[in-house]
C-alpha cells in the first residue's frame, strides 16, 4: 500500500465464523479442501508434485468440472491442477516419498479443523490463498510484450534488460492493484447498504484524475488503460471471493473497419452500456483480506464498533481523540441494547468538563440521547441546572415536545452558544451549512454591539475562537465586525 499518511476509515465485518463459512462456499477454496481430503490416506504424484496423467480426470470429475461418464475436457484438467496445486501452497497436503521410492501426498494437520470449519484456520488458509492469488496475478499481468528487450544488445544485457523490465512491470501492476483496493475499500466503507457496487470506469477514474478535477482528453485514454489493466487481476481476485467482478465487454474495445477502440467517458452512458465496461463489488471477505494487509502494512484499520467495547468515557474520549471513525456508527454500537435512563446518566457524567474535546464531547452525548429515545428524559431532567449540561438537554427535551422545560438563565444560554458552536468548529472544522444556521441564529436582537459585549465575557475555553468565527462567516459587515471586536476583547481578557 502506499506510504504516504492514510486514514483508513472503519468498515463493519460479519463475526469471523459467518466469514470462515463465505470463505469455504468460494469454489476454487472448496476445490483445494476437497482435493486435500481426496489424497487419503495418500496420493501418488510426479517429482514436482502434480497430480499424475491418470488422476487428473477422476480429480476434475470428483470437483464436478466434468461430467461423470465421458471425456474430461481439457480445460477441467487444468482447473482440478490449478486447485490441486493450491492445496499444495497451503499445506493442506504434504508432499513426501515412500520407502520405495515413490512421490506421494497425504493430508495436512490443517485439513481436519478447516473442513470442521473452525474459524481461525479457515481464514488463515483463505488469507493465505488470497496472497498467493494476489501475486500471481500481478505476476500475470506484468509479462513484458513478445520481443521487449533493446535492439541490438548483447544476449547479456537483453537477458538484464528483459528482468528489469518485468521486475518495473511487476511494481507497476503491483502498485495499481493495491492502489485499487484500497480505493475499493473506503469507497465500500462509505457505502449505503446496497450501494457497494462500482463501474471500473469510476474506479480507474478515482485512481487517474486528481480530485476535483474534471478527465481532460488525455485522462480519458488513461482511465481506460487503467481499466485494461486492472481487469485480468480483479478477476483473478474474484475466483478466491474477494471481489463479484463482470468484467469488461471484450468487444468494447475491439477494432473493426479501422474504427478506434472504445474509451471510457467519451459519452454519456446508460446503466446497462456502462456495465458492459466492468463492475466490481468489494466482499465481506474482500474486506476481511485487505483489511488484514493494511494491518500488516501498519495501518491504523479500525473495525465500526471497537471505540464500543469500553465505558461511556472510554467512547467519547476515543470519537473526539480519532481521526478516522464514524461517530454515530459508535454511538448507535454503544447504546444498543443499554437500559436507556442509565446509559444517559452515564454519557452525560462523561460529557462534562472544560478540556479541549468538552464541547465535541456534550454534542457527541446529546446524539446519543436522540439514540436512546424517549427513554432517555428522566435521566436528561435530572442535569436541567447544570452549567455545562443544562442548555443542550433543555433544547433536547423541547425537541422531544416536552412543554415544561423552562428556559436557561442568561448565562447558561451564552454559555451554550458558545459551547455548541466550538463543537462543531471541533468537528472536523466544522460543518459550513451548520456553522451558517448557527450564525444566522444567533439572538443579536437588534443589538450587537450589547450582545457581543456579553458574549465576550462568557468564562468559556472557546469563546474567542467563536466570536472570530462569527466574524469571519457573518454576511451582516457590521456584525462580522462587532464579532471581531469582541474577540479581540475575549484574547486580551484570556
Amino acid at each position: 500500500m502506499d506510504d504516504a499518511a492514510v486514514l483508513v476509515p472503519p468498515v463493519k465485518l460479519p463475526a469471523e465464523r459467518e466469514l470462515a463459512e463465505q470463505a469455504k462456499a468460494v469454489p476454487m477454496f472448496g476445490y483445494a479442501l476437497a482435493l486435500a481430503r481426496w489424497s487419503a490416506p495418500h496420493r501418488e504424484v510426479d517429482e514436482f508434485g502434480d497430480l499424475v496423467e491418470a488422476d487428473r480426470a477422476p480429480a476434475a470429475r470428483l470437483l464436478g468440472l466434468a461430467p461423470a461418464e465421458g471425456e474430461v475436457p481439457e480445460e477441467a484438467e487444468i482447473e482440478a491442477l490449478r486447485a490441486w496445486s493450491l492445496a499444495c501452497d497451503l499445506d493442506l497436503v504434504e508432499l513426501g516419498t515412500t520407502a520405495e521410492g515413490e512421490h506421494v501426498a497425504v493430508p495436512g494437520p490443517d485439513l481436519e479443523p478447516a473442513e470442521q470449519g473452525d474459524p481461525e484456520t479457515v481464514l488463515e488458509l483463505w488469507l493465505t490463498a488470497a496472497g498467493i492469488v494476489r501475486e500471481l496475478a500481478v505476476e500475470a499481468d506484468s509479462v513484458p510484450e513478445e520481443g521487449a528487450g533493446e535492439a541490438g544488445a548483447g544476449e547479456g544485457e537483453e537477458d538484464e534488460d528483459a528482468l528489469s523490465e518485468v521486475e518495473e512491470a511487476r511494481d507497476e501492476a503491483a502498485e495499481l492493484l493495491d492502489e485499487a483496493l484500497q480505493v475499493l475499500y473506503e469507497t465500500t466503507a462509505f457505502a449505503e447498504p446496497g450501494n457497494e457496487t462500482v463501474p471500473l470506469g469510476v474506479l480507474a477514474a478515482l485512481l487517474v484524475v486528481p480530485e476535483g478535477e474534471e478527465p481532460s482528453e488525455e485522462l480519458l485514454g488513461d482511465i481506460t488503460d487503467v481499466m485494461v489493466a486492472l481487469d485480468p487481476m480483479l478477476g483473478d481476485l474474484a475466483e478466491l471471493g474477494l471481489l463479484d467482478y463482470r468484467p469488461i465487454d471484450p468487444e468494447l474495445f475491439d477494432e473493426e473497419d479501422g474504427e478506434e477502440p472504445a474509451v471510457v467517458g467519451e459519452e454519456p452512458l446508460d446503466e446497462e452500456e456502462s456495465a458492459r465496461f466492468g463492475l466490481v463489488r468489494l466482499t465481506p471477505l474482500g474486506q476481511y483480506g485487505i483489511r488484514q494487509w493494511l494491518l500488516e502494512d501498519g495501518y491504523d484499520a479500525p473495525l465500526v464498533g471497537d471505540l464500543a467495547k469500553g465505558d461511556a468515557a472510554e467512547l467519547l474520549r476515543g470519537v473526539c481523540e480519532s481521526a478516522n471513525v464514524l461517530p454515530e456508527e459508535e454511538l448507535r454500537a454503544w447504546t444498543a441494547d443499554r437500559e436507556p435512563v442509565a446509559a444517559a446518566r452515564e454519557l452525560l457524567a462523561a460529557a462534562r468538563g472544560s478540556d479541549g474535546y468538552g464541547p465535541l464531547r456534550r454534542m457527541l452525548g446529546v446524539s446519543a440521547l436522540n439514540l436512546l429515545g424517549p427513554g432517555a428524559e428522566p435521566a436528561a431532567r435530572e442535569v436541567m441546572d447544570d452549567p455545562e449540561l443544562g442548555g443542550a438537554v433543555r433544547a433536547w427535551l423541547t425537541a422531544q415536545g416536552a412543554t415544561d422545560v423552562p428556559v436557561p438563565d442568561r448565562a447558561m444560554a451564552l454559555w451554550t452558544v458558545v459551547d455548541t458552536f466550538a463543537a462543531q468548529l471541533l468537528d472536523n472544522g466544522g460543518d459550513a451549512e451548520l456553522l451558517g444556521e448557527l450564525v444566522a441564529d444567533l439572538p443579536v436582537n437588534g443589538d450587537p454591539a450589547g450582545w457581543f459585549g456579553e458574549l465576550w465575557r462568557v468564562d468559556h475555553p472557546y469563546t474567542a475562537d467563536v466570536l472570530e468565527a462569527i466574524g469571519e462567516l457573518h454576511p451582516d459587515r457590521a456584525l462580522a465586525k462587532e464579532a471581531r471586536k469582541a474577540a479581540f476583547k475575549a484574547r486580551s481578557r484570556s
